[in-house]
C-alpha cells in the first residue's frame, strides 16, 4: 500500500463533499462516496493529532532551551 500524503488526502475528502453536495449521487454511489470521505477524515485527524503532538514535544523547554525528541504514539498508550 502507498503511503499518502496528507494534502493528497484531503483533496480527497474535499472532492467527497462536492459530489455529496451535489445531489446528482444515487443512494448507492452515495454511500461509497460518503464511505470514502470518512476513511479520508479519519486520516486527515489522525495526521493533525500526530502533527499536534509533535509540535507539542518540540515546544516543550528544559533550562529555557527547547529540546527535541522522536514522537512515537506508543508513548500515549
Amino acid at each position: 500500500m502507498a503511503v499518502e500524503k496528507f494534502e493528497t488526502v484531503l483533496k480527497k475528502l474535499e472532492d467527497a463533499v462536492h459530489k455529496l453536495e451535489g445531489g446528482e449521487l444515487t443512494l448507492e454511489e452515495s454511500l461509497k462516496v460518503f464511505e470514502e470521505g470518512v476513511k479520508a477524515a479519519n486520516f486527515c485527524v489522525k495526521k493533525l493529532d500526530e502533527a499536534e503532538k509533535k509540535v507539542e514535544l518540540l515546544l516543550k523547554q528544559k533550562d529555557g532551551a527547547f529540546i527535541k525528541r522522536e514522537f512515537s504514539l506508543e508513548e500515549d498508550r
